[in-house]
C-alpha cells in the first residue's frame, strides 16, 4: 500500500494534474500581479539592473564575503542575453509556482484535494512572504528547490534510474546562495545515504558539495575578515510577531527579523490560533507519512526539519545566544547562523505535508457523516492560509510595486565603462537607500550591480538603533577616512559617485581634488585625476574561485548528459 501511495503522482496522466498547476499558476498570478507592470520591483536585498555586468567583485569578492556567490554571477552572465526585469519576473514566478506544484506532487495522497492543500499551503506561508518582502530571492529559488529535491533523494534511496542525475539537477539552483548550498547538501547527506547504495549516495553528496564550492572557495581566498560582528546576533534572531513570542512565530514558519519585511497581518492577535490549528493537523498526519513513505524516510525528513527549526530558534534559546555569539567571533563563517530563520524550510515543508495529509484524516470522518459538508471543509482549509495572511496577494499589498531607474544611472554607468579601472565609491556612505523615485522604499544600494566596475557602499547593516560593522576592511579605511574629513581621493579610489535626495548628505571637503563628470537630478559622478586609470589585475587567488565556478558547472552538465542519455534510451 506505501509504495503504491508514493508512486500515484508519476503514474497519474498528465491532465489529472492540470487542476495543480492551475492552482500554483493562480497564487503566483495574484501573489506578483504587481509585476505586470514595467519596471523594476526594488525592495531591501532585491535589486534587477538592466544588465548586471560581469565584474571580479561580483564573481569573487576580494573584501567582502561571498553572500551573493555564485548568484551575482549567474545573473551577470544571463542577463547580458536577457534585460533583468524580464530575469526577476522569471525567477520569482518560476519560485513560488515550482514551489506550489512541488509541495503537491510530493505529498504522499492519492486524493487531488490534498494536493492542492499542500500547494497552496506552501506557496502561501509566512516564510515565503517574509523572504519575499525582505527580497531574498535566491532563497526562494532553494525553498522552491526543496520538494522536488525530496522527492528525487527518496527516489535516489530507492534506487530508481536517473535520481543522481535528479538530484544534482535539482540542487543546483538551490545552491546559488550559500544558505540554499546548505539546505540541499543537508537534505541529499540525510535522506539519500542508504547501505546497499552506497556509491550512488557517495556520489550524490560529493556533487551537491561540489555545487557549494564557489562560495566556499570564496570565503576562503577573500581578505574580509571570517568573523563578524556578535551584535547581530541578537539583531538577526527571531522575532516575536504577536503575542505568543518568537517560538510560536517560528512554528507557523514566520518570525524573520525584520519588522519592515513581516506581513501586518502577522500581527492579528488570532494568528497563534491558527498557528495551533496548522500543528493539530500536522501532528494527525505524521502518521499517514510514516506508513506511505519508504520506512525511515519520515524519521530522517523530521530530523531535517528539526535541525532547521534548531538552527532559527538558537538566538532566542536560554544559552543559544551566547553560544552563537562565540561562534560568531571565534569560527570563521559562522556568522551565516546568525539569520538562523532562513534555515526553517525544510521544517516548513514537513509541517505543510503532514498538515495536508492531516486533512485528509478530518476529511474522511466527514464525508463518512455528510460528503457535501466536506466539500465546504475543503474549500475552508484551501482558503485558510490566505484568509490568515490575505496581504501577501498583490506583491505584498503593493510593496513589490516596480518602478523605473532615473536616465542618471544609465548616463554614470557609460562614463564609468568609458575609462574603466580603479574603485568607485558610492556616497553618501549607507547599506541601504530610501530613493524618492522607488516611493522611498528602502532597498539595498543598486550601485555595485549597476556600475561596471568595484564599488565601494557601506557594509554596515543598522537593524533599529543597534550597527551590525561589516567585515569588509577596504570600508573601514574609508570610514576613517571621512570621519577625519580627509577627501575621499585620499584613498585613491578613481571614482566617486554621489547619490542626491537621500539622508545625511556629503560634506563637500571629501570632494575636494575630485573633478564633476556627470552632474544629473539624481547622481553626480567625480573622478579622481591623481588615481590610476586602466584595469587592474584581479589576484590569483580569484581564479580559484573561477576554477571552483568550472567545476561545479563541469557537475552540472555531466548531469544533463546523464538525464539527456538515460531519456533517449529509453525513447
Amino acid at each position: 500500500m506505501a509504495e503504491r501511495v508514493v508512486d500515484a503522482d508519476r503514474r497519474r496522466p498528465a491532465r489529472d494534474r492540470l487542476p495543480l498547476y492551475v492552482v500554483a499558476a493562480a497564487v503566483t498570478a495574484l501573489v506578483l500581479a504587481p509585476l505586470a507592470a514595467p519596471g523594476y520591483a526594488l525592495l531591501y536585498d532585491m535589486v534587477f539592473v538592466p544588465r548586471q555586468p560581469l565584474t571580479w567583485d561580483l564573481v569573487a569578492p576580494a573584501e567582502s564575503l561571498p553572500r551573493a556567490v555564485p548568484m551575482d554571477a549567474v545573473v551577470s552572465l544571463v542577463t547580458q542575453l536577457v534585460p533583468g526585469w524580464v530575469v526577476q519576473r522569471l525567477v520569482l514566478g518560476a519560485a513560488i509556482l515550482l514551489a506550489a506544484v512541488g509541495a503537491g506532487r510530493l505529498v504522499p495522497t492519492e486524493r487531488r484535494g490534498i494536493r492542492l492543500l499542500a500547494a497552496v499551503g506552501y506557496a502561501w506561508t509566512p516564510y515565503l512572504a517574509e523572504r519575499l518582502l525582505i527580497g531574498q530571492w535566491g532563497l526562494l529559488v532553494a525553498y522552491a528547490a526543496l520538494p522536488w529535491l525530496v522527492r528525487a533523494a527518496l527516489d535516489l534511496r530507492a534506487g530508481r534510474d536517473g535520481a543522481l542525475a535528479r538530484v544534482v539537477l535539482i540542487a543546483a539552483p538551490a545552491a546559488i546562495t550559500p544558505t540554499g548550498g546548505l539546505v540541499a547538501l543537508g537534505v541529499v547527506a540525510l535522506l539519500v545515504p542508504a547501505r546497499e547504495r552506497w556509491r550512488r549516495s557517495a556520489l550524490a553528496v560529493a556533487g551537491v558539495a561540489l555545487l557549494n564550492a564557489p562560495w566556499v572557495t570564496a570565503a576562503l581566498v577573500t581578505r574580509a575578515a571570517g568573523s563578524s560582528d556578535p551584535a547581530g546576533v541578537a539583531a538577526f534572531a527571531a522575532r516575536a510577531e504577536n503575542w505568543a513570542g518568537p517560538l510560536v512565530a517560528l512554528a507557523g514558519t514566520g518570525g524573520i527579523w525584520s519588522a519592515q519585511a513581516t506581513p501586518a497581518s502577522r500581527a492579528v492577535p488570532l494568528v497563534p490560533l491558527a498557528t495551533l490549528v496548522l500543528l493539530v493537523l500536522a501532528g494527525a498526519g505524521v502518521g499517514l507519512l510514516r506508513r506511505r513513505l519508504p520506512p525511515g524516510a519520515t524519521v530522517r525528513l523530521t530530523v531535517l526539519a528539526g535541525a532547521g527549526f534548531l538552527l532559527a530558534s538558537l538566538g532566542v534559546l536560554p544559552g543559544g545566544d551566547a553560544a552563537l555569539r562565540w561562534a560568531v567571533v571565534n569560527l570563521p563563517g559562522a556568522g551565516l547562523l546568525r539569520d538562523g530563520q532562513k534555515f526553517l524550510a525544510p521544517y516548513a515543508l514537513l509541517l505543510v505535508v503532514c498538515a495536508a495529509l492531516g486533512a485528509e484524516r478530518l476529511l474522511g470522518r466527514v464525508e463518512r457523516v455528510d460528503r457535501d459538508m466536506a466539500g465546504v471543509v475543503l474549500v475552508g482549509l484551501l482558503l485558510l492560509p490566505v484568509a490568515v495572511m490575505p496581504d501577501l496577494a498583490f506583491g505584498g499589498a503593493g510593496r513589490l510595486r516596480p518602478v523605473s531607474y532615473p536616465a542618471d544611472w544609465r548616463a554614470v554607468a557609460g562614463r564609468v565603462a568609458d575609462d574603466p579601472g580603479g574603485q568607485i565609491v558610492s556616497l553618501p556612505l549607507s547599506a541601504y537607500r530610501a530613493y524618492p523615485w522607488n516611493s522611498g522604499r528602502v532597498v539595498l544600494d543598486p550601485a555595485p550591480r549597476y556600475l561596471p566596475g568595484t564599488v565601494l557602499t557601506d557594509d554596515t547593516l543598522r537593524v533599529g538603533d543597534v550597527a551590525v560593522a561589516g567585515e569588509n576592511p577596504r570600508l573601514r579605511e574609508l570610514r576613517r577616512v571621512l570621519a577625519e574629513g580627509r577627501p575621499v581621493a585620499a584613498t585613491g579610489a578613481r571614482w566617486v559617485v554621489v547619490q542626491h535626495h537621500l539622508a545625511g548628505g556629503v560634506d563637500p571637503a571629501t570632494l575636494a581634488g575630485l573633478e564633476v563628470v556627470h552632474r544629473g537630478s539624481f547622481l553626480t559622478l567625480y573622478r579622481n585625476p591623481a588615481a590610476p586609470s586602466g584595469p587592474v589585475a584581479p589576484p590569483p587567488a580569484r581564479w580559484a574561485v573561477v576554477a571552483a565556478l568550472g567545476t561545479a558547472l563541469l557537475v552540472v552538465l555531466v548531469a544533463v548528459f546523464s538525464a539527456l542519455r538515460r531519456r533517449a534510451t529509453a525513447w
